[in-house]
This record gives C-alpha cells, sequence and structure tokens, in this order.
C-alpha cells in the first residue's frame, strides 16, 4: 500500500488526542484532483470538534481527520478533469486537509498566484469566504458603521476590511495588545468585555448599523443593543442565535472560485491582509490547535507539510 500521512483522532478530548497517521494515499475520482498539501490552515473548527461539541457519539466511529483549508500541488489527475495539469499550485477547501495528500473536486479549486506563498495561501480559504458571506449578508453600504467582535482573529480581520473597502466605518473590539495593529489599518478598536457598550458609544454615540460577531462568546444581547434590533446582526460563531432571532451563517453559499474573483485582487492590492500569526510544522499540530485554542490571535495559523516555499 502506498501511503501518506493525515493527522487524526480517535477519541474526543484535549490536543493530546491528536495523532500524525499512515493511511492509504488516495486516488482521484471523477473530477478531483490529487493535491500534495504543501501548507494547511488551523482553524477553531478543528479544535471545537476535536472536544466533540458537534457529536452525538460518545466517540468517533472511526478515526477523524482534521482541517478545512490547504494549498498545494496538484500531484494526479481523476477521469476527465482537463482544466488543470500535475504541477499546478492551487489552494482551496476540503475536510481532512491537515495531512500530506487531499483528494478534492476538480471545480472548487483556485489557482495560487506566484506571489502568494503557499503558507499565506493556506491561510486564506476559511476567513475570507466566511467574512466574504457575512458581510454580503449583512449588506454593508458606504456611511455605515460596523462593528465586528474578534477583529484581529482571521476571519474578523478580512471582514472588517472588506466592511472598510466597501465605505463603512469600523469599530473592532480586541485584546489591548491588537489595538495599535488594528488602528493601522483603519479600524477603531475597542476592548471587548463588561461595558462595552458604553465603550462603543463613546466613539458612536447613536450606536451602530451592522454588527458581526465573530467570537462566539456571549455579545449577541450586547450586539442587538447598539444595533437597534437584530436584523443586522449576524453570527458565524454562536450556537444560540436562533434564541435571539439573530441570523447565523454557517456554510459556503458561493463557489470558492468566485469568492476569490473578488479578493484574490484586493489581497495582492493589501486592501485585505491576513497576517499569519504562528507556523508550526504538521508533526506539531497538537501545539498549533492548543494555541489557537487560546484566542487573542492577530490572524492565521498555518501548518506547513515540508518546505513548501
Amino acid at each position: 500500500m502506498t501511503t501518506a500521512l493525515a493527522v487524526r483522532y480517535a477519541r474526543y478530548g484535549d490536543p493530546g488526542v491528536l495523532s500524525l497517521d499512515a493511511v492509504e494515499l488516495p486516488e482521484p475520482g471523477s473530477g478531483e484532483v490529487r493535491v500534495a498539501v504543501g501548507a494547511a490552515g488551523v482553524n477553531p473548527y478543528d479544535s471545537k470538534a476535536r472536544r466533540g461539541l458537534y457529536a452525538s457519539a460518545g466517540a468517533p466511529a472511526e478515526p477523524a481527520r482534521v482541517g478545512l483549508e490547504y494549498a498545494g500541488t496538484v500531484d494526479a489527475l481523476g477521469p476527465g478533469v482537463t482544466a488543470w495539469s500535475r504541477g499546478d499550485a492551487v489552494f482551496g477547501l476540503a475536510p481532512g486537509s491537515a495531512a500530506t495528500h487531499v483528494v478534492v473536486p476538480a471545480d472548487g479549486l483556485v489557482a495560487k498566484p506566484g506571489w502568494l506563498t503557499f503558507v499565506q495561501a493556506a491561510a486564506l480559504p476559511v476567513a475570507c469566504e466566511t467574512a466574504y458571506r457575512a458581510i454580503r449578508l449583512l449588506e454593508v453600504r458606504t456611511g455605515d458603521v460596523v462593528l465586528v467582535h474578534a477583529a484581529a482573529g482571521g476571519v474578523g480581520l478580512v471582514a472588517s476590511q472588506l466592511a472598510l473597502a466597501r465605505g463603512a466605518r469600523v469599530i473592532g473590539t480586541a485584546g489591548t495588545a491588537n489595538h495599535e495593529f488594528l488602528a493601522s489599518l483603519g479600524i477603531e478598536p475597542v476592548l471587548y468585555g463588561d461595558g462595552l457598550a458604553a465603550r462603543v458609544r463613546t466613539i458612536a454615540p447613536g450606536g451602530v448599523d451592522a454588527v458581526l460577531d465573530a467570537s462566539g462568546r456571549g455579545v449577541l444581547p450586547v450586539s442587538i443593543e447598539l444595533a437597534g434590533g437584530p436584523e443586522r446582526v449576524v453570527t458565524i460563531a454562536d450556537g444560540s442565535a436562533s434564541q435571539y432571532r439573530v441570523r447565523a451563517t454557517w456554510s459556503a453559499d458561493l463557489p470558492l472560485p468566485q469568492v476569490f474573483q473578488t479578493l484574490l485582487p484586493l489581497v495582492e492590492q493589501g486592501t485585505v491582509r491576513v497576517p499569519i500569526a504562528a507556523t508550526f510544522p504538521l508533526e506539531q499540530v497538537a501545539a498549533a490547535q492548543a494555541l489557537s485554542e487560546s484566542g487573542h490571535l492577530r490572524g492565521k495559523i498555518v501548518l506547513t507539510v515540508g518546505s513548501p516555499d
């Protein structure tokens, strides 16, 4: 058996349950390609799934894979694939992408431009797609005042920059260590936590026009208060959204290549930046997820496979 390596867990728990296992090298089917992964993003979802927050049983029925986004090189083509060639540099979304190889639908690939490294490209899919979807859902317009919770994290940071690009004024919650950085991007930072409403009203006396909750840490009531109702509040992280009549968005609604037709030019121009908070080799995935769970990061954590760049 030709083998690959993949990060997996056979029981729920802390990062110590993760292991890097030999698995059968996947073969692409019709309309699919196999990608040799050079880098894979780390996301809060990884840790929540590993802890069993989405599970209905006591343990996974079989070892579960880790990862949602990747960048790498096409190394095998399935039947019927003509748009890609072996050696093409690509990035995209795929479950189980914390691995040496992943098989993905050919029509979901995005070509990686040469001005992006594999590490930079692997940091983009989840944060950019989610932020793009949320800002569209909020219908952010020129002149709006937008509050973004967890503005220094991956999704919050991209969403803040997209709102600024639409001509909005953006207020972002973050720890004090990230205030100077957010201000350098044109985001008005405020400290999260008790007293947030008063702090926001100090700089925006009329409240705000739209709120994105990218934190999931009990901020929906204050968001509704500041927005004057739940209609223009959206969460990507709080499972209690329906209790507050707030819209939640959990999954992609546009093909990834279509999203990046809009976003890649903004990334190239520097209008949208996704800083890399830290990189870890694939075999140190437990340390990477532990850092992710600590919160208060600036940007994305990325796993590297071999020497990708």
